[in-house]
């Protein structure tokens, strides 16, 4: 009888997978060491860029490839959590203190891309991704979705020689700092959508208008956009506004119909409830070096339409709005480097649950994970973040990062809501408006060594400090512990 392959058998033999993609590029490897050497090397005139290290190598072998764009990237990534949530599991909550609090998993990503570029004005591109999780709690994993399609379309234009481009197909959308649009890479399964954009382009300006399907991940199926998901927009860009910085402004739809719900089955990742919630708002942000050591951006947006909880329930007036504000020093005749700043983000909640209003911010379609903790225990809604940011680069190649936020809810009639957006409703979670505002704070460490431009190793730790909100709400249920987060990244990009 054929036995069922142990789990070690399953990590031994996707090592091996991993293995022979490396050894695949051994030889770009080598035959780019001279190019990497001449990038870190100081001199007199700007050192050529890589284009990649297999590309570099299939150009240097024949001019034909130079139309060829060939490549790819793994990533692995072990962590280990303590009083986290496992998804799946009945009665799992974050923070809670019954139960099985530690979840210690491995993480492989895969991705391989082709693209063509026959003319200046037309550029075919495909990309491939594998993601696996191996010894992972949560029920099923959120982070594995075998061999799927990732991105596949078509740009046709030259905004060298003519203003206006369009791209159709399978593609990531990310713009401004992606607070509320982006590709959430840190995922083991990113996010990309079936879109269709026009750019209009010159020296002074861009502009973007879009529409697009979020693209649902589904293991084992193939994966497919939600075509009662909505989002569409118009985004525009500039540096010549106002001096010394880059402006952009923007108006998203998000339209999602009463069928979102129930489209599919067996998604890994929440469907949402029927809403039809118009975003506008706009950012500044300092161009590097124009302000000497500071440097800041900021962001606001506010949100209006109509929005549902469920299928049957009536529907409420949008009203909610998103602030952020930033700003930092560099001191750049110190050692390292190093630099401080301070950062404050809001998104409203919503202060009744029986008026006619629905005042919680919509995140849409975020990277959460760079800004509000890198714990991934918050998103933008209903919450107060007051972040203190550092670093530091005791060497050309390493990089040391610790910030420190404290977290509050926006108004304590509205509820804790998780990183993908979904309110916590159980395990003593619900709207607590007598539990305290005070959410907890988080502690958050990160090295980053670059290897080589193509190898990065990263590795941190995080410690949330469980607050009164926390503590009140886990009372009656079993209590409650703070929460430590562990793990370490391997990215090799060929």
């Amino acid at each position: 009888m054929k036995q069922k392959p142990t789990l070690h058998t399953k990590i031994k033999s996707k090592l091996l997978k991993t293995a022979m993609v490396l050894l695949a590029a051994h030889t770009a490897v080598q035959a780019d060491e001279k190019i990497a050497a001449t990038v870190a090397a100081p001199a007199p005139t700007p050192a050529p860029t890589s284009a990649g290290l297999l590309n570099d190598f299939l150009r240097e072998k024949h001019p034909a490839f130079s139309k060829w764009d060939i490549g790819g990237q793994v990533r692995a990534r072990g962590e280990y959590k303590k009083y986290f949530a496992a998804a799946g599991v009945p009665g799992a909550v974050d923070f809670a203190a019954t139960g099985d609090g530690d979840n210690a998993y491995f993480l492989l990503r895969e991705k391989f891309h082709i693209g063509y570029t026959p003319s200046p004005w037309v550029t075919i591109y495909g990309e491939a991704r594998d993601s696996s999780a191996q010894n992972d709690d949560r029920k099923p994993s959120p982070d594995s979705d075998t061999v799927d399609l990732y991105q596949a379309y078509v740009r046709v234009g030259n905004p060298k020689e003519f203003p206006l481009s369009l791209k159709i197909g399978r593609q990531e959308l990310t713009y401004g700092d992606e607070r509320l649009v982006g590709n959430g890479d840190w995922n083991n399964i990113p996010r990309s959508f079936d879109a269709a954009k026009m750019r209009f382009e010159n020296d002074c300006f861009w502009v973007d208008a879009f529409t697009a399907l979020p693209v649902l991940a589904r293991d084992d199926r193939f994966n497919r956009a939600n075509e009662h998901d909505i989002l569409s927009g118009v985004y525009a860009s500039t540096k010549k506004l106002l001096p010394k910085t880059e402006t952009q402004f923007y108006f998203l739809s998000r339209n999602t119909s009463t069928d979102s719900a129930t489209f599919l089955t067996k998604v890994l990742s929440g469907l949402v409830s029927p809403r039809d919630i118009y975003t506008v708002g706009g950012r500044v942000k300092s161009a590097p070096g124009e302000f000497g050591p500071w440097d800041f951006d900021a962001e606001a947006a506010y949100q209006f339409g109509r929005f549902k909880t469920g299928v049957a329930t009536k529907s409420l007036e949008q009203q909610a709005m998103a602030t952020h504000v930033a700003g930092g020093y560099t001191f750049a005749e110190t050692f390292g480097k190093p630099r401080v700043g301070l950062e404050y983000n809001y998104a409203s909640g919503d202060s009744s649950a029986t008026d006619s209003k629905h005042e919680t911010f919509d995140n849409l379609f975020p990277t959460n994970h760079k800004f509000y903790g890198y714990m991934d225990f918050v998103s933008l809604q209903n919450i107060h973040d007051l972040r203190f940011a550092s670093s530091i680069k005791p060497c050309s190649k390493l990089t040391v990062t610790g910030d420190v936020h404290a977290f509050l809810l926006a108004d304590n009639n509205d509820f804790f809501y998780s990183v993908s957006g979904a309110p916590r409703t159980t395990g003593g979670y619900g709207i607590k408006t007598a539990a305290g505002d005070y959410v907890g704070t988080e502690i958050d460490l990160v090295a980053t060594y670059a290897i080589k431009p193509y190898a990065i190793l990263q590795g941190g730790y995080g410690h949330f400090f469980k607050g009164e909100y926390v503590k009140n709400s886990l009372a009656t249920t079993g209590g409650s512990k703070d929460a430590d987060w562990v793990y370490t990244q391997m990215v090799f990009n060929f």
